[in-house]
């Protein structure tokens, strides 16, 4: 039966003393979760806390660094069902796995992955006392619930989820632990830095319809470079073409600007911590950069902001595109996904982005002085 979600949680659960979290997809959607982490981790202090998610989501908190989770659970590919690119390896068993996982006994499994299709049946395999988490209507149901809608605050989704068992927000904004193990990596793995203050930009993203163009990018290189700093350009291996082409017309064929894409995720941490300013489209160093405390300007699509745009404005500044619309077919951003890559966020005009830019350069220097 499931229960009422104004029971108290110590009616149905007296003791917690395990909680399983399920968030296995990219790395800014952890960052946006963070703040529901944080919430249970001072709700339940003596609880241990098991993450569920990627490798990546292990490189970030794992090593040491203060954080609300006790462990990270690597998850393969198909434990969920969802999961992007190739699927499982052959013979793999997806209920053994979870088999494995419910020995752990948990007394509360926490589904903070999405609207539930799949990741509620992984959060049902874990056997645990309680499940909680988001739903839409045709997912597996859970004990307590909230109603997954498309476009929601994430980081508000998640403190709604976590709030069904008496988890009360700490932090609305995101907060990520900058080692000196951070910073110093960064400097070993770019002594092209040396003691000078710069920025990052990124041009990349997962999804190409986020993509800002490259020689807008340059553009805001060259205001930076305008005002005496290093730009280092930050990539994935895949993104070298970008990377290099932001780089080539950011100096117009001279050299100095810094490729960074073969970074440790701690060592980009402490790279985007240590940067004046951060320039990048809606992806995953961007909401690290915020996470870190670093000043960012961020390139948004209109429904990209309302799920994960910052909330204050002090250190971010976000720009908006506002099209609705495939630039190549027209079909609605509220259908589903047609099969075109082209940009969404090409309207975004420079000038805005570089006024942003130059307001935020010249708040670094009032700070300094």
């Amino acid at each position: 039966m499931i229960a009422e979600r104004t029971t108290p949680i110590g009616a149905i659960v007296p003791d917690v003393a395990r909680i399983g979290v399920l968030r296995g997809n990219a790395l800014g959607d952890l960052v946006v979760a963070l703040p529901a982490l944080d919430a249970l981790r001072h709700a339940y202090p003596k609880a241990e806390i098991t993450l569920f998610g990627r490798a990546h989501h292990q490189a970030l908190l794992g090593g040491g660094r203060p954080s609300p989770v006790d462990r990270v659970v690597v998850l393969p590919n198909g434990a969920i069902g969802d999961e992007p690119g190739p699927g499982p390896e052959p013979g793999f068993d997806r209920a053994a796995l979870l088999a494995s996982f419910a020995a752990d006994e948990y007394d509360v499994a926490i589904q903070l992955h999405g609207g539930g299709r799949n990741s509620n049946a992984f959060i049902r395999g874990l056997s645990p006392r309680l499940t909680v988490g988001s739903r839409t209507p045709d997912a597996p149901a859970l004990d307590r619930w909230v109603p997954y809608e498309r476009f929601q605050w994430e980081i508000g989704r998640y403190l709604e989820v976590v709030a069904l068992i008496g988890a009360r927000p700490r932090e609305l904004e995101p907060r990520l632990t900058v080692t000196a193990d951070d910073l110093s990596g960064a400097v070993a793995a770019l002594p092209g830095l040396g003691d000078g203050r710069y920025v990052v930009l990124h041009p990349g993203a997962t999804d190409p319809r986020r993509r800002w163009p490259v020689e807008r990018f340059a553009d805001v290189a060259r205001a930076c470079q305008a005002h005496g700093l290093q730009v280092v350009i930050t990539g994935t291996p895949d993104e070298r073409e970008l990377t290099a082409a932001l780089a080539e017309a950011a100096n117009d064929g001279a050299s100095g600007t810094l490729v960074a894409d073969r970074l440790s995720l701690p060592t980009l941490l402490g790279l985007l911590a240590g940067a004046d300013l951060v320039v990048s489209n809606d992806t995953g160093p961007l909401h690290v950069a915020m996470a870190a405390g670093t000043r960012t300007v961020g390139l948004f699509w209109v429904g990209n902001l309302i799920n994960a745009g910052p909330l204050t404005r002090t250190r971010n500044r976000p720009h908006i595109s506002w099209r609705v619309t495939c630039p190549r077919c027209g079909v609605s951003a509220t259908a589903p996904r047609c099969v075109h890559d082209d940009a969404w966020v090409d309207d975004i005009a420079t000038d805005a982005v570089v006024a942003s830019v130059e307001a935020l350069l010249e708040d670094v220097a009032r700070t300094a002085g």
